[in-house]
């Protein structure tokens, strides 16, 4: 199942996502990092490894604005949100990858 989609080459909207645990609550974000991995399905080499945002740290909630290249090739991506705690300690999320399906653009 498709969580997210976008057309090639496009950079918004932004991929918005909410850190949760096993219960369903938020996961407070005070104090860590966040980066966002994503790589084409079936496959080893990863695509994007970049910094990501914290918009309600309190709330879980992160966001990822796409840059130059991360969208110029269509298909079936997987992603995921990678918290860096204060004590540096990692923890990802959500607990399976995100499917990210990228358009091939018309023109």
């Amino acid at each position: 199942m498709v969580d997210y989609k976008i057309t090639q080459n496009d950079r918004y909207p932004a991929l918005v996502g909410f850190c949760r645990d096993e219960d369903g609550a938020a996961v407070d974000l005070t104090d860590a990092t966040v980066e966002f991995h994503m790589k084409a399905r079936g496959s080893d080499a990863v695509k994007v490894n970049e910094s990501a945002s914290i918009l309600d740290a309190t709330a879980g909630k992160v966001a990822y604005q796409w840059r130059a290249g991360d969208t110029d090739t269509a298909g079936v991506f997987l992603a995921e949100f990678e918290v860096t705690y204060s004590d540096g300690f990692p923890e990802t999320f959500p607990s399976e990858p995100l499917e990210i399906f990228i358009r091939p653009e018309l023109g």
